[in-house]
């Protein structure tokens, strides 16, 4: 897709981090956006800051997790603009420690926002990308943690393992098809995002018990000052939305943001080709 104007753009987790970054693209490309975070407040600062900047935009608070909120982000984007040409599913959460470590809860909320945010986000989307029948692009936001397996972030590390696959066989079921729907799978490295406290945003229904995350404390490494350091001196999420909208226009699969990171999924996979 090379010309962006005037098109629709649906972007969950659009109010912070990596997201706001796509949206905030979107507006300097002529893109209509329909932003989609869980987080009220952030969601109604950046899209107020959009429109002040002159962006046709609405915000829709939803919980990607949950298939009534995104069917119904479906259809307020459908009311609003009337279609849907890029789809950026990148709502993201982490929870860290040694597998056995984390409960049913980390599973059931890391799952739920990275995982099945992605399969509802697929399920609303495509049909009606399919029945335009026009140029359609789909972005969704994996991790270099989808290509190797880090110890201490087996949920996330599962989660985003999901996402490559799912986006690479995505794409061969609409090449398949004969559909004018692309799609990229984003798999940075270290960016400069709020990852580390999305706890904030977790559900009281399924927070740990509070003795359960203090005992677990020394060994979630998501949440440790290491990451946080890390995290702070990673690419800036403007960045990142370089990238992705340059992986738009060339039709990229694969978007990986830091290319010293490569030499560790090589060894993976001569790992694998080598059993």
């Amino acid at each position: 897709m090379k010309d962006l104007r005037g098109k629709v753009a649906v972007i969950t987790g659009g109010a912070s981090g990596i997201g706001r970054a796509f949206a905030e693209r979107c507006m300097e490309e002529g893109v209509k956006i329909v932003l989609a975070d869980v987080e009220q407040a952030a969601l109604d600062q950046t899209t107020q800051a959009l429109k002040t900047a002159g962006a046709e935009v609405v915000g829709i608070r939803t919980d990607v997790s949950k298939v009534a909120d995104v069917e119904a982000l479906a259809r307020t984007t459908l009311n609003t603009f009337g279609a849907v040409h890029l789809l950026f599913n990148n709502a993201g959460v982490a929870s860290g420690g040694p597998l056995w470590a984390n409960t049913l809860a980390d599973w059931e909320w890391v799952l739920g926002v990275n995982l099945w945010g992605v399969i509802h986000g697929v399920r609303a989307f495509v049909p009606i990308m399919l029945q335009q029948n026009s140029e359609a692009h789909i972005v969704n936001t994996a991790s270099m943690a989808g290509l190797v397996s880090g110890a201490g972030m087996g949920v996330y590390n599962v989660t985003k393992h999901a996402v490559v696959t799912l986006s690479e066989t995505l794409q061969r079921d609409l090449e398949q098809q004969g559909a004018k729907i692309k799609v990229s799978v984003l798999c940075p490295g270290w960016v400069n995002t709020r990852i580390a406290d999305s706890n904030r945003n977790r559900p009281a229904e399924l927070q740990n018990d509070p003795l359960e995350d203090e005992r677990r404390a020394a060994a979630n490494i998501i949440q440790g000052e290491a990451i946080r350091q890390l995290l702070r001196n990673g690419l800036s999420p403007e960045q990142v939305a370089d990238l992705v909208f340059e992986a738009i226009r060339s039709e990229k699969l694969y978007i990986l943001t830091h290319p010293d990171w490569k030499p560790m999924v090589r060894s993976r996979l001569e790992a694998i080709l080598a059993s």
